[in-house]
């Protein structure tokens, strides 16, 4: 079996309220997260939502770092999506915690773009 990407998606619940509301923080810790794994930088955007929460994405040449922060509940959703296998997705999600301080966490890793027998035909 071969694979083309790993995809992590991860929540976060119970986490640093100040921060998931913080649209400059959450840049900074997201752009951070990704290049602490080695992952290359292509642009960033993030959006502040009235009156609570962000969403922003980080392009790697690897793929994808997103967040959708819920600031009234404590809660980021979170894509990790790397091509390739120079850059582990689990590393930006366990730096990501660090930063976002959950109390829960709960994720998936999904392969992506898998060959079997049957993608083959």
């Amino acid at each position: 079996m071969d694979t083309l990407g790993r995809h992590v998606i991860a929540d976060l619940w119970e986490c640093n309220v100040d921060i998931l509301n913080d649209l400059e923080q959450l840049e900074k810790i997201f752009v951070n997260a990704a290049l602490h794994a080695g992952a290359e930088v292509r642009e960033v955007a993030f959006h502040q939502f009235a009156p609570l929460g962000v969403s922003g994405v980080v392009i790697i040449s690897e793929s994808h770092v997103t967040v959708h922060s819920f600031p009234e509940h404590g809660y980021a959703s979170i894509d990790v999506y790397t091509c390739g296998n120079q850059i582990d997705p689990h590393q930006i999600v366990e730096r990501l915690k660090e930063s976002l301080e959950p109390k829960q966490v709960s994720k998936q890793e999904l392969q992506r773009g898998v060959r079997t027998a049957t993608t083959l035909r």
